[in-house]
């Protein structure tokens, strides 16, 4: 049934109202989250149709998930606009592609496969790479981001190094190879994959001006939701579809760019209006979604930064203020987390209005435990639950098979060389992806094997048997059926989703931004657009909790994330420092003056917490008084204390990390490096 004009007008706030008036020539809408930027575009495509300047047929919109366009579909069908067509760019670009390839080649289209990893293992063997699942599947993101940002294999690892790609410590010119050897193979077997639609598609309108001819007569009137994350690849193919003309309207919020690492720019939303000179643009502010105390929330956490957005302007009633929930370890945060839902869930909270979202998968673990033992449903979301995970399927299967052959005497150093084995080391990657995603999740099997070992304490010595019992338990319990649940998700697999209640948590430095991302200005702003994407899910409740230690009974040293430094409440920030006159010596963590002169040698108030972790400055010094007795040298010639407390507190986690250490130089770091890694790593 179709709606009349004035009416699909009259559904509209004023802003949105002028995106569904501004029916020709380019427009951008920039907007905010929770702002019913779909509505606005639907709307205005109904308001098109229905006013009959759209013919449905001739209208393309597109989007990046099948679940985005099947919405967009559904509105469009209530609106009487049910003959537009909304679908993916794969989508569209696919649906070309079938009915002009026979055309124009003569031949089948190639068969488009469902992975790459069968095609990129056998390209890694004809370079005698030995590549697992893991590293496989770290080479085919980097296939598909090369790809889509138009890197061929011969420019691979010169681009791929002047914008620091990386791929589990394969060297780029490998993976350059790999890359072309991945081509080669698949074209020997009639194979195409997911972005060689888009780039054949690209290809037959460059080439075929009757194929491009045919597609323009087709679709005259263009929509672009999620604008933020086209990549170039997408740029491109929109511009061929388009032939010079500009009746295009792009949706976007550069402040949810979170997909960089794929190859998405921001820069086609921000730069629009310079490529198309009379670009109407429309800024959507009016957000429906949260409270006012989440939105003030989500403004002031991008205020001021190179991330900043549209101001967002809260429409819902005053709820509850937002919480901030410091913790002594994640076993701890896990337990409070999952207190605060089941009495929420008293209040009258449905477990499927509420989300705990963090960083990475291996986070999932303990908030898993945490739901089973408090009794709380839960579904895990864009990921396998921690033990249905291969790697972790795999080491138990070893651990039960090294308990039944009766190895295992020495219980830990049985369960880390099992874990060795599969290529766990005490120290984690320094890239990113499934070979870090795959080490975080040993690392998760060794600090339970840990605590496993502390709880049976002196008494009754742990025994591997029974170890890898308590583990079957754990899957058993946390694999039950869950109906109403909870979701436990990342905050990447949370974009587009919104709940009642929301719980961010693991928000400290290292883990939020990632410390992967620390040596990038750029890397660590998308992390803070992470939390953002985190923030703006909340309609009503919303925490935010970090903790300072990892394991129970551990110092705790981390620090809550430097993105929290403009939501915190007053009483959480750090003491302004006083100004100090001259000579005189100020304390390291508070930063007032110091008084007596024991206070003065250590550099800080009796009182007052050491800025690094005391434990891992101990074992360090422990190390150098070795150390240096085997060199016949004295110690503060291998390091100086000072050395050794910002090795602490900066906690190190490669080569590079430590070389930035004050005190650290190329010959230090040759002879003491990788000793000083590992004992950080066997520090938590």
């Amino acid at each position: 049934m179709s709606a009349s004009p004035d009416a699909l007008l009259d559904a509209l706030d004023p802003e949105q109202r002028r995106v569904a008036e501004a029916l020709r020539g380019p427009v951008r809408v920039l907007a905010g989250a929770g702002t019913g930027k779909t509505r606005a575009i639907t709307h205005r495509i109904a308001y098109g149709v229905a006013t009959g300047v759209y013919a449905p047929a001739e209208v393309l919109a597109v989007t990046f998930t099948t679940r985005a366009a099947g919405e967009m579909r559904q509105r469009l069908r209530g609106m009487g606009a049910g003959a537009v067509q909304a679908r993916t760019f794969h989508s569209a670009a696919l649906r070309q592609l079938r009915y002009f390839w026979p055309h124009v080649h003569g031949t089948e289209l190639p068969t488009l496969t469902e992975s790459k990893l069968g095609m990129l293992a056998q390209a890694a063997r004809r370079h005698r790479l030995g590549a697992d699942q893991a590293l496989l599947r770290d080479l085919a993101s980097e296939v598909e981001w090369a790809k889509v940002s138009n890197v061929h294999p011969d420019s691979y690892a010169r681009v791929a190094r002047s914008r620091g790609r990386e791929v589990s410590n394969v060297d780029v010119e490998t993976v350059g190879r790999v890359f072309g050897s991945y081509e080669e193979v698949k074209r020997e077997q009639g194979r195409m994959d997911m972005e060689d639609v888009l780039l054949l598609t690209a290809g037959l309108l460059a080439e075929d001006e009757r194929v491009a001819a045919h597609v323009r007569r087709q679709y005259k009137w263009f929509v672009v939701d999620e604008f933020q994350d086209v990549s170039p690849l997408q740029s491109a193919l929109l511009d061929l579809w388009l032939g010079g003309r500009d009746e295009i309207c792009v949706v976007g919020d550069p402040a949810q760019t979170i997909y960089s690492f794929a190859g998405a720019d921001a820069a086609y939303l921000r730069g629009f209006p310079k490529k198309y000179a009379n670009t109407t643009s429309v800024e959507l502010v009016r957000n429906y979604r949260s409270t006012p105390q989440v939105v003030e929330a989500a403004n002031r956490l991008l205020a001021g930064t190179s991330s900043h957005g549209v101001e967002l302007r809260a429409q819902r009633p005053a709820g509850p203020a937002v919480t901030f929930q410091p913790q002594s370890d994640e076993v701890a945060e896990a337990d409070a987390v999952a207190a605060r839902i089941r009495q929420l869930h008293a209040d009258g909270r449905a477990f499927g209005d509420i989300a705990v979202l963090f960083r990475i998968n291996a986070q999932s673990e303990t908030f898993e435990e945490a739901m089973t033992a408090a009794g709380v449903p839960y579904v895990v979301r864009g990921a396998a639950r921690f033990f249905d995970r291969p790697e972790v399927r795999e080491a138990v299967t070893r651990l039960r098979g090294a308990a039944r052959s009766g190895e295992g005497e020495e219980f830990l150093e049985t369960v880390h060389a099992i874990l060795a084995g599969m290529g766990w080391t005490s120290t984690p990657p320094e890239s990113r992806g499934q070979v870090r995603d795959r080490w975080e999740s040993w690392q998760a099997l060794i600090d339970q094997a840990t605590q496993f070992a502390q709880a049976a304490g002196d008494a009754a010595p742990p025994d591997l048997g029974a170890f890898v019992d308590d583990l079957d338990r754990r899957a058993a319990d946390q694999h039950a059926p869950v109906a109403d649940g909870v979701t436990l998700a990342t905050f990447h697999a949370a974009k587009g989703l919104e709940w009642d209640s929301v719980f961010l948590v693991g928000l400290q430095d290292g883990t939020l931004p990632i410390t992967y991302a620390l040596d990038s200005p750029a890397a660590i702003e998308e992390e803070r657009r992470l939390l953002y994407v985190g923030v703006t899910r909340a309609r009503r409740d919303l925490s935010l909790s970090w903790s300072a230690a990892r394991q129970p009974g551990q110092r705790g040293s981390r620090k809550p994330s430097r993105f929290l430094d403009p939501l915190l409440p007053e009483s959480a920030r750090a003491v302004e420092r006083p100004k100090a006159s001259r000579g005189a010596r100020m304390c390291r963590t508070c930063g007032r003056p110091l008084g007596s002169a024991a206070e003065k040698k250590v550099g800080r108030h009796e009182d007052c917490p050491a800025p690094y972790d005391e434990d891992l400055f101990a074992r360090l010094r422990e190390w150098r008084t070795a150390t240096a007795k085997s060199l016949e040298k004295p110690a503060y010639v291998v390091f100086p204390d000072a050395t050794l407390e910002a090795i602490a507190e900066r906690r190190p986690v490669s080569r590079g990390d430590l070389l930035r250490v004050p005190g650290v130089g190329d010959a230090k770091l040759t002879a003491y490096g990788d000793e000083v890694l590992a004992i950080v790593a066997e520090n938590p």
